[in-house]
């Protein structure tokens, strides 16, 4: 599966930092608007990684969201390095 891009940078670690689980609110603001249907794919991949870690939900509706970032390819350390530059350089 194709893993949709970010929408913004600040959004993904606001959503990293406040959200131990995300709920589809949640992965709409990170990806955008998506269809029910590849919300759903999406958390398919987190809940099987989800088991394979032995990782319980708070939620029916959730996915673990430090696993989430993981399944998907987002790399929270590279987000935080990405925002200061943009800092230093008065680009936000």
């Amino acid at each position: 599966m194709n893993i949709p891009r970010i929408t913004s940078i600040d959004e993904a670690l606001r959503i990293y930092y406040t959200h131990s689980e995300m709920s589809n609110k949640e992965i709409t603001t990170l990806f955008g608007r998506l269809s029910s249907a590849t919300i759903a794919k999406l958390k398919k991949l987190v809940k099987e990684e989800m088991i394979k870690r032995d990782t319980l939900s708070y939620g029916i509706h959730t996915v673990n969201t430090g696993i989430a970032y993981d399944v998907w390819g987002i790399d929270v350390n590279d987000l935080e390095q990405r925002q200061m530059k943009l800092k230093a350089l008065e680009l936000q």
